[in-house]
């Protein structure tokens, strides 16, 4: 590198003192007067010197001549500029000779040509190797057609003329714009509009169609795509503008198409002014953190600077893999991990005692259909008691905000996810009726491609193993959207809520699930139906053919977004709900369970009671915005108890000198000191298929056993949501069939 700029040195000097030699002669055609020509002799090294300063100073040596452009030619004007000065205080000032004031500007435009010239020679040599090299290995390189003659696309073209990227070879342009066609950027042509694709592509041998077009609406995108798969060429594209935000352009950017670059819906529009005050210095509990949501959402909060994130999870992995990705793309934001369950109410009580969150979202929640249909109890446990454990601490310890992530299939439900999905939006609106500092919202909306358990990574890895691929039914019908469209509607529905409100999410059309899996076809460049097959498996328990925003009841109302409304809210009981939902809690929960929400013969021997949701309030404390959290590195002291009680615990336990150490048995059971046996007792003889799940648990202190009666509990379901169709009528005829 050094000695590259020593030679660029040397033939700078040579070159500015040729300027000015030849300006002479210009400017008296050949016939120098001895005076002109003495007094740049005396000027010279002079001139050469300070010319030489000015060039470094101005940064001429600094620059990558592979990549000289613009900016490059102004610095060489700017320098011959200061060049021509240094000339003129040299003759007509210092040595006060008479020499041409035409020559001295002569001079200077000449320096520009000779720099500006060396430095371009430079970039061209190499694009005229390029191009032979390109001639001679015309069958290793793709011939790359660009559809966009834009700005994205006039960049683009530019990292492939500089061959970036060896194995690309830029053949032409394709752009709408009639005032384009015929015209040359980045030495190829721009050839016509998109409806030449087709013919352009076999004419020109082309291998790869990139399209750089970041703002275009996607109905566009579509119809590039659609004219590029009938050719069987590779089809790429540049990120959108929203995810190119701040990042220079790189080569590797260039990505292939996928499913969320098709699907037809307007760019979400946010005011981030609003969203950046609403989390500016707040802090942030996520629930769920590990999730596909609720990772996004802790990624996209990351944006707006916020005082903290406390991503909470259940799965240890799952978090510790959501935090390294956090930290890659933001690390300067402080993150907090929690692995706790939600239906741990000490727990959850214990990190709001912690943390004292501004702001939370609830994301975590059992959300796979037919898992949930064969595993109800959980559902339950998570999405309305989970949901209710963490809203009364965000009650309870003042957060200013509550967002519970809901669902389109909690309207009108067929399944037992969206029924616990509707019970918990019920759960939140009843604790904010019991506050005015803390607002509960909900946000419905519908599948995100991409998540965990969609169809989407399903059919991915059905297409790669070569089929089939397989779809429930032909006329199944789902609201999509992208998951990071998702969560940055959430956010703004966020900042909007008042309290009590349900926001829903504008989806756009509904989308065949069919379609969905011939388009995944086609984008792997196979042919649906004859290289890879799609099979109909029939619809599952709790699946129905087509989801709902709304109920028939409920209508909305229009916010200041386009993208978000407000479900009318259609009104219930408080008393009648906790009636019926201290029932399910009964069902759900042992007796002795110590975490229960409602009132139970356990309490006592727990040395606490739990607080019905209506009497909340005395579990009030400051409000969040009030206080501040415990400092990094402090111990969590349990409210049911302490950190040393556990440790002291653990102690006696290791070292078998706890009294009811357990050991095993001779017949091999775990056994305590006493004799008793600590495990369940399981009596053979119960029918566990016909809709009552009877699993008789007794614990130590010999309590009657507990049933799980799945047609008692989704009788309470129904009754808590009357539109839930699936719970009596056909659930139990499914899980026998």
């Amino acid at each position: 590198m050094r000695s590259r700029r020593f030679y660029l040195v040397i033939l700078d000097a040579l070159l500015l003192n040729l300027a000015a030699f030849l300006a002479l002669i210009l400017r008296f055609e050949g016939k120098i007067p001895h005076v002109q020509l003495a007094t740049l002799q005396k000027a010279a090294p002079w001139l050469t010197v300070g010319s030489l300063l000015a060039y470094a100073a101005i940064g001429l040596y600094s620059f990558i001549l592979r990549y000289a452009s613009i900016d490059e030619l102004l610095a060489c004007a700017s320098a011959s500029a200061v060049s021509a000065g240094i000339l003129w205080v040299l003759t007509r000032v210092w040595l006060r000779a008479g020499y041409s004031r035409s020559a001295i500007i002569i001079t200077g435009v000449l320096e520009f040509i000779f720099a500006g010239g060396l430095r371009l020679s430079v970039r061209l040599g190499i694009r005229v190797l390029h191009r032979l090299s390109s001639m001679l290995d015309n069958h290793k390189t793709t011939r790359v057609l660009v559809v966009g003659a834009g700005d994205a696309g006039a960049f683009l073209g530019r990292e492939l003329s500089k061959r970036a990227d060896p194995s690309r070879q830029l053949a032409g342009y394709i752009d709408d714009d009639p005032s384009k066609k015929g015209s040359t950027l980045c030495g190829v042509k721009v050839l016509g509009g998109r409806e030449l694709i087709p013919s352009v592509i076999k004419d020109l041998g082309i291998g790869e169609v990139i399209i750089a077009m970041p703002s275009a609406p996607r109905e566009v995108i579509r119809e590039v795509v659609s004219l590029c798969q009938e050719t069987g060429v590779t089809i790429r594209t540049l990120p959108r503008l929203l995810d190119m935000a701040g990042k220079p352009f790189e080569m590797n950017m260039i990505k292939d198409i996928e499913l969320e670059d098709l699907l037809g819906r307007p760019e979400v529009k946010l005011d981030t002014g609003n969203i950046s005050a609403f989390i500016n210095g707040k802090r942030v509990l996520v629930t769920g953190a590990g999730g596909s949501i609720g990772s996004e959402i802790c990624r996209q909060v990351a944006r707006f600077s916020p005082g903290s994130i406390i991503m909470l999870g259940h799965g240890e992995n799952s978090i510790f893999e959501a935090k390294m990705a956090l930290d890659r793309e933001f690390p300067a934001v402080r993150k907090e991990t929690v692995i706790a369950d939600v239906r741990d109410s000490a727990r959850i009580n214990d990190i709001f005692a912690l943390y004292r969150p501004h702001i939370v979202f609830h994301a975590a929640a059992h959300k796979h259909v037919p898992l949930m249909e064969d595993n109800s109890i959980e559902a339950i446990k998570t999405n309305v008691f989970g949901t209710l454990n963490v809203a009364r601490s965000a009650l309870a310890y003042g957060a200013e905000k509550f967002v519970l992530i809901s669902t389109d299939k909690a309207v009108n439900p067929t399944s037992v996810m969206g029924a616990t999905k509707r019970v918990a939006e019920m759960v939140v609106r009843l604790l904010d009726t019991l506050t005015d500092r803390t607002a509960f919202v909900s946000v419905r909306f519908g599948n995100v491609l991409g998540s965990r358990g969609s169809v989407v990574p399903v059919f991915k890895q059905q297409i790669e193993n070569g089929g089939p691929v397989t779809v429930t039914h032909p006329e199944m019908r789902r609201y999509f959207m992208t998951i990071s469209e998702a969560v940055q509607l959430v956010l703004q529905a966020a900042t909007m809520g008042k309290g009590g409100e349900v926001f829903v999410l504008d989806m756009g059309e509904p989308v065949k699930i069919v379609d969905l899996a011939e388009q995944m076809i086609r984008l792997s460049g196979r042919v649906p139906y004859k290289d890879i097959p799609i099979v109909f498996t029939g619809i599952r328990p709790g699946e129905k053919l087509f989801e709902e925003i709304l109920t028939a009841e409920e209508g909305t109302a229009a916010t200041h977004h386009s993208q978000i409304y407000i479900a009318k809210q259609k009104p219930f009981s408080v008393e009648e709900f906790q009636r019926k939902l201290e029932k399910l809690e009964s069902l759900v929960f042992p007796a002795n369970y110590p975490f229960r929400v409602f009132g139970s013969t356990g309490e006592a021997a727990n040395g606490h009671a739990r607080q019905p949701a209506a009497e909340v309030k005395a579990l009030c404390s400051t409000p969040a915005s009030e206080t501040e959290a415990v400092p990094a590195g402090h111990r969590l002291i349990s409210a049911t108890q302490p950190v040393e009680s556990c440790n002291q615990v653990m102690e006696e336990i290791l070292s078998g000198e706890h009294e009811a150490a357990t050991s095993i048995s001779e017949e091999g059971r775990a056994t305590t000191s006493s004799g008793k046996s600590t495990l369940p007792s399981i009596e053979p003889g119960y029918d566990v298929l016909n809709g009552r799940f009877e699993v008789p648990v007794t614990g130590a202190e010999g309590e009657s056993p507990l049933v799980y009666n799945r047609e008692e509990i989704l009788k309470v379901l129904k009754e808590l949501v009357p539109s839930y169709v699936n719970g009596i009528e056909s659930t139990v005829g499914d899980s026998q069939g």
